[in-house]
């Protein structure tokens, strides 16, 4: 039976405004700007924006906090990171319903997105009291130690795909450190946001966590201010590179989760079955193929290439089917935005005008229904893809799968480590000693084998090359929020 929702007008958060200091403050230049759902094109809301001085202040707000969040007992940080998780499992359908509205989303599967937040305030609640140092053995003269101590205000600008299990998922491992958090809301989809603000409000005190809507002007003084000690993005590599420049000024560290063009890897011995499941599901059509992991190359043996994509294509047809977001029985969402809508058709344009073979979709469906004015796209398959189109180098950030068949082991090696990226691969395999020969050679941060997609609580993820830096989802996380200081005592009659 399927979960009762909330009304979408009950869900909605009853502020608008930027949330710094454990208050609400308008922005200084006045702006709102529209926010809108993309299942039908309209208008939800005006939501505020914030500014130069907007951000400035809400810096300064956090770092005054910071001298009494650092200074909160371990078992009152542990308990407030608990807290959060109660409160955003007892709210899990309306953030879910929230972020539907926003973003797409089917709401079926964005009812996860807030459990698997509080599970990192769970997760990272019981870390704290890792948070220690150690002795260090010297001469009988000395006594050396280190110890943990936060870095201060922590600035963490998170995507449009998943905005409550990003936004609240993220401020567990800083906030566990002893850091105050700045989260950047994305500019498409900040509704779910502001309702966490909202609910959140009496779980930890004022200024330990800020929730602030704004554009590229708010982004540039996030990375670029002497108050903000690390800044984190989950992005796209060119935004990435913009927040690097500017947060080196300061030479404050970073953390990104960027973009993927990623591999799935099938060799003549797969299980079949499940090899179709995992590249139609690694796709993630579900949310229109807007994820950095989407494994969106697949290179598929000569010797099962045509058998795998007739049931990959029957597959994708039953699965996944565009309906409205709000809806508990939609398989598939539309792309975030109309100018998303319009690159993404592009992409597929270009597929077509360098030679790939359109197999399956490709287009924007009949939107006389209720999906009028929507930016759905289909399901799309290409096959017969060469690694200089543009399909194939490039992320597409939509619902675009691009096909290679390949014979040859070392070539098609060569070809999945050919692009800047280096997020995800996925491998299908019986045999142990291919899986880890493969796992060795691809370049990639985290691999599957035989399953996509899947992410484990403790369990390190983060990229290889332009795809990012760092480690998250694991106590390297939280540590990367801490410095270390060395203490060395003379204890010499």
């Amino acid at each position: 039976m399927a979960p009762s929702l909330p009304s979408i007008e009950e869900s909605l958060p009853k502020q608008k405004d930027l949330y710094y200091g454990g208050e609400w403050h308008k922005p200084r230049s006045g702006e709102y700007r529209d926010t809108f759902n993309p299942g039908n094109g309209q208008v939800i809301d005006k939501v505020s924006h914030a500014g130069a001085e907007d951000t400035v202040a809400a810096i300064e707000a956090a770092d005054k906090a910071f001298a009494t969040w650092r200074a909160t007992p371990q078992q009152q940080r542990i308990a407030a990171l608990r807290k959060a998780a109660a409160v955003l499992r007892e709210h899990a359908a309306e953030l879910a319903l929230l972020d539907a509205y926003n973003t797409g989303n089917p709401v079926a599967e964005m009812l996860a997105d807030a459990n698997v937040a509080a599970a990192f305030f769970d997760y990272f609640a019981g870390l704290v009291p890792m948070l220690k140092g150690e002795t260090i053995p010297s001469a009988d003269d000395h006594f050396h130690y280190t110890v943990r101590e936060p870095l201060g205000v922590v600035a963490r600008i998170v995507a449009f795909n998943h905005p409550v299990m990003f936004a609240a998922g993220k401020m567990a491992a800083p906030l566990a450190g002893g850091n105050t958090v700045i989260i950047k809301p994305p500019e498409q989809a900040p509704i779910s946001c502001l309702r966490l603000a909202e609910i959140f409000a009496d779980v930890f005190p004022p200024g330990v966590i800020s929730i602030l809507p704004g554009g590229v002007e708010c982004g540039k003084v996030l990375s670029s201010h002497p108050l903000v000690r690390k800044v984190t993005l989950i992005g796209s590599i060119p935004t990435g590179k913009a927040i690097a420049r500017s947060a080196a000024d300061t030479l404050k560290p970073t953390l990104f989760e960027l973009g993927g063009k990623n591999a799935l890897i099938a060799f003549p011995d797969a299980d079949l079955d499940k090899l179709v499941v995992g590249i139609s599901r690694g796709m993630n059509f579900t949310w229109a193929g807007q994820s950095c992991g989407s494994t969106s190359r697949v290179f598929l043996h000569e010797s099962i290439h045509d058998e795998v994509l007739d049931k990959v294509v029957d597959y994708v047809k039953r699965n996944f089917k565009p309906g409205v977001p709000t809806e508990m029985a939609t398989t598939m969402g539309p792309v975030i935005s109309k100018a998303a809508e319009e690159r993404v058709l592009s992409y597929i344009e270009s597929g077509k005008k360098e030679g790939a073979k359109l197999l399956y979709g490709g287009q924007k469906p009949d939107d006389s229904g209720k999906i009028k004015g929507g930016y759905f796209i289909e399901p799309t398959i290409f096959t017969d893809v060469k690694e200089e189109m543009k399909i194939a180098r490039e992320e597409i950030f939509g619902p675009v799968m691009s096909v290679f068949k390949w014979s040859d082991e070392n070539e098609m090696l060569r070809q999945v480590n050919s692009t800047e990226y280096g997020l995800t691969c996925s491998i299908y395999t019986k045999d142990v000693a291919t899986a880890q020969d493969i796992v060795r050679k691809v370049e990639a941060g985290y691999v599957w084998v035989n399953q996509v997609g899947r992410h484990f609580l403790g369990v390190p993820f983060g990229g290889y090359k332009e795809s990012g830096g760092g480690r998250e989802e694991s106590i390297d996380e939280m540590f990367s929020f801490t410095q270390t200081k060395t203490v060395s005592i003379s204890i010499a009659r």
